[in-house]
């Protein structure tokens, strides 16, 4: 531990403190989190397991870059009201605040609204509530607590006064883990004694807390409850009692706010004045516990703050997954979305939600009903976008800043950090320019379908998408799963071409040839124009085994037949890549996968000029708006803008001219079932050489033939 763990972060001079107990908590973790990721996939996590496998620890200028467009800025908006307001550039720098974000110039209608919204905050420091639902060691609580001193200082408090008035009144948070509860407690104490020196032996405590469970209770201790207390309080205990009963796996996402604690509270008080019957001793110390922390639960809060976990509902156990379809039916896909959700709940009017959470809720389909409902009722104030590894993790990451109030029209700061920025190293000054570095309002992302955070697209870009969609003039469908490739797929090689049916037209042909296999589309390598065809299928009796195909549970396995489609012609496409977007031209004759999804059109010209289209650097960065996730769904096609043209004879017939190219190049190879003969060889006899043709090297011309057309006749 002492060889990985940098130096500086034993140096409390240097802020070292809350980074060496996050390691603390990290290496406590690292066995428990090796062995539950260890289990297999179909393995569901429970309690402890879920604590383990979601704790990441937030790299300390992220730490930084939160608090302060958060708790920072529900200040800075505090000092607007003030006639002594200079300008939010020179109050940060005051601060200290190297990664605060001023905001942008707004329109002379939001800053007026910007004005009343302000008047109406809550202006007394002492009263600013700032909750970590998931606070893990308490790294971000901890440096709350320093700005929050910076603050204090600068309203004239002394840092006794300050640092008391800290921990009794602003700071919040919660975990469902207790080592990581013992470790953000030691932190915020320690915190606190570096003001006040009688810090550790005075009554002052920190408001932080582990949730518990009460899954251990049964019968006999209900039936305790209703000896001891009459209702509504025996009611209200049970309530608290069954709601706490997976807290140490729903965690601070539990809804409390319709517990009365007035009730309970005042009824132990009296119990606690005669005597506690013996029966009920470990009940009343587990309730008082839960009352604590179902009261911070329902309470509102100006700010919070925190990374919450991060865990896809696969893996999520029976009890969890039932919570997230019935409580947060809009975020169910992801832990860390229904935090989002549930928290944005959870903030006053004009107070802010800043979480670091997964990229996928900006795009993916998935997200869109509660991305939707965000844009709808809440404003963005900042969003920083990080490629993979920015976070020390294997996928891209954002911190999102949320204002309560809706804004539609306020010009939000959007901004990315690369890899390379933050690789080995900490930025030093943020936004980084030329990283996507826009200022936009959030109204622009409701003109591309699905309504994704594509915050770096320009006016122009925007424009585009008021064209017809590709899906009102398409059918892109999901290919098949045939649920067992090994069994039900072949490379056409492998097969005699005897046993192949090729260009069959339909299914009732299919049936007729007596074949048993058909040339299928799945994906392939990057290629454009015409291609990839590698692959046949077994189809035979129309696909009568395929289609019976059940698993030990005698379901059907196998699904997306589209047997109204296959056979015909189509384009198709990788949908899952690890660069650019490709398509290919398929004639008549194929069946497809869904990794190798199609679409079809009732015009055969009018697949060739999509064809055309799809080929085109505009498409390539139309579809990084709509999904930059790099997995091409049929959705995802169906969003793209497609401008048609007056007459389409001439770009048609170059795009023909583009697929025979690609088509020719294809079968000069022995990878093609229409091979005959290798180009080098052809042409080694001068009398043999066909003057008419053109040269088979110049297919490398071919994905330019249309572009030019298209980027300069539709696009500008």
């Amino acid at each position: 531990m002492i060889d990985v763990i940098p130096e500086n972060d034993f140096d409390v001079q240097l802020e070292g403190q809350v980074e060496i107990i996050g390691w603390l908590y990290q290496y406590y973790n690292e066995e428990s989190k090796d062995k539950a990721i260890g289990q297999p996939k179909s393995h569901k996590f429970r309690d402890v397991e879920i604590a383990s496998v979601t704790q990441i620890f937030t790299p300390d200028w992220i730490v930084k870059y939160m608090v302060q467009n958060s708790v920072g800025k529900y200040w800075m908006n505090v000092l607007k009201t003030r006639p002594s307001f200079t300008s939010e550039k020179e109050i940060a720098q005051n601060f200290g605040w190297e990664y605060y974000m001023e905001d942008a110039d707004q329109p002379i209608d939001v800053e007026t609204n910007l004005s009343v919204e302000n008047e109406n905050l809550n202006k007394d420091i002492q009263e600013l509530k700032v909750l970590d639902p998931s606070m893990g060691s308490g790294h971000i609580l901890v440096y709350a607590f320093d700005l929050l001193m910076d603050i204090y200082q600068s309203e004239g408090y002394s840092k006794n006064e300050a640092a008391t008035s800290i921990l009794n009144n602003n700071l919040f948070g919660m975990d469902i883990d207790r080592r990581a509860f013992q470790l953000a407690y030691f932190a915020l104490m320690m915190k606190y004694r570096q003001y006040v020196r009688r810090g550790l032996s005075d009554e002052n405590t920190a408001h932080v807390y582990d949730i518990p469970s009460t899954s251990g209770f049964d019968a006999v201790d209900f039936a305790a409850i209703n000896e001891t207390f009459s209702n509504p309080v025996a009611s209200e205990i049970k309530k608290v009692l069954k709601r706490f009963e997976h807290g140490d796996e729903q965690g601070s996402l539990l809804n409390t706010d319709d517990i009365d604690f007035n009730v309970i509270e005042d009824a132990l008080a009296d119990l606690k004045n005669s005597s506690i019957p013996l029966d009920l001793i470990n009940v009343i110390d587990t309730l008082e516990n839960s009352l604590v922390v179902g009261k911070t639960l329902s309470a509102m809060y100006e700010v919070v703050i925190t990374n919450p976990p991060y865990m896809g509902s696969s893996r999520m156990n029976s009890s969890l997954s039932n919570f997230a379809k019935k409580q947060f039916p809009n975020s169910k896909s992801d832990l860390f979305a229904m935090f989002m959700e549930h928290f944005n709940g959870c903030i006053v009017k004009n107070g802010y939600n800043a979480m670091v959470t997964m990229q996928s809720w900006i795009f993916l389909s998935s997200f869109e009903t509660m991305r939707t409902y965000l844009l709808e009722k809440y404003t963005i104030s900042n969003l920083m976008h990080m490629e993979n590894n920015v976070m020390g993790i294997a996928f891209g990451t954002a911190v999102t800043i949320v204002r309560n109030v809706n804004l539609p029209t306020f010009v939000g700061t959007y901004h990315q950090i690369k890899t390379a920025n933050a690789s080995g190293k900490v930025p030093k000054n943020l936004p980084v320019y030329g990283n996507r570095y826009n200022r936009t309002n959030q109204s622009n992302f409701n003109k591309i379908q699905g309504a994704p955070i594509s915050y770096w697209a320009s006016e122009k870009d925007l424009d585009n998408f008021e064209y017809s969609k590709l899906g009102e003039i398409a059918e892109p469908r999901l290919g098949m799963a045939t649920a067992d490739n090994t069994r039900f797929l072949r490379m056409w090689f492998e097969i005699s071409l005897e046993n192949i049916g090729f260009s069959v037209h339909d299914r009732q042909e299919a049936k007729n040839s007596l074949k048993k296999w058909f040339p299928y589309n799945k994906g392939g390598e990057y290629r454009k124009w015409y291609g990839n065809n590698e692959y046949v299928v077994n189809w035979e009796n129309d696909g009568l085994e395929i289609q019976l195909f059940k698993g030990t549970n005698g379901k059907v396995r196998s699904h997306n037949y589209n047997l109204d489609y296959i056979f015909k012609p189509a384009i198709t496409w990788n949908a899952l890549t690890s660069g650019s977007f490709s398509s290919r031209y398929s004639e008549h004759g194929y069946l497809f996968d869904n990794a190798g999804s199609s679409m079809f059109t009732k015009d055969n010209e009018e697949l060739f000029y999509l064809q055309g289209l799809l080929t085109t650097p505009v498409v390539q960065r139309m579809l990084g708006f709509i999904n930059p996730s790099l997995n091409f769904q049929p959705g995802t096609l169906s969003a793209l803008p497609v401008r048609e043209m007056n007459d389409k004879t001439n770009v048609i017939s170059k795009i023909k001219d583009a697929i025979q190219l690609a088509k020719v190049d294809w079968d000069s190879f022995e990878t093609s079932w229409n091979f005959d003969t290798h180009p080098l060889i052809q042409h080694i006899d001068e009398h043999n050489r066909n003057w008419n043709i053109i040269p088979i090297l110049n297919h490398c011309n071919v994905p330019n033939l249309s572009q030019k057309i298209f980027l300069e006749v539709n696009y500008g």
